[in-house]
């Protein structure tokens, strides 16, 4: 049976470039969870699904507390528009629990107010952990450590919000 996905919706998510003082990037190394043709390792910052009744900034502070382990963080800016990638034709209908054809993003960048000490990459309140490892980076490495059918958006991310990493 041959489905078409190009008929799925693009699930709603909300995803966080996270600066410290020295204008380095939040990033966490994901635990491989959808198989498919892609390497075990890619390394992204924190986002995921806008719940209902919520706005794109709450997620963006519910994501970075679930999976960084703070809510330490101050909104500075956002991407003027909504960016969208689609899932490869490996993962269509298993990634995404099949209901997606990929994700459409609203991105904020946020200056991090607290302490390394602070970060916890591990479950917490009944939530998988999505990192196994955290690092910061400098902004211009995050494309090529991203998983490459994501590339495209953190082009995108590097050029809007790459003023943080300089000023």
């Amino acid at each position: 049976m041959n489905q078409d996905y190009s008929r799925l919706p693009y699930r709603r998510c909300a995803g966080v470039m996270l600066f410290n003082d020295q204008k380095k990037v939040w990033i966490g190394r994901r635990i491989p969870k959808w198989g498919g043709d892609q390497p075990n390792h890619f390394w992204q910052m924190p986002q995921g699904g806008i719940d209902e009744g919520e706005t794109p900034e709450e997620a963006a502070m519910r994501e970075l507390a679930e999976e960084t382990g703070t809510a330490n963080g101050e909104i500075i800016a956002e991407c003027t528009s909504w960016l969208t990638y689609d899932l490869p034709q490996s993962l269509l209908g298993s990634a995404l629990k099949g209901r997606y054809r990929g994700q459409t993003q609203k991105w904020f960048a946020m200056r991090f107010l607290g302490s390394d000490e602070e970060f916890d990459v591990g479950p917490k309140d009944g939530h998988l952990a999505e990192f196994d490892a955290w690092r910061w980076a400098e902004i211009s490495e995050l494309t090529d450590l991203i998983v490459p059918f994501k590339r495209q958006v953190y082009e995108q991310l590097v050029k809007e919000f790459d003023r943080f990493a300089r000023d």
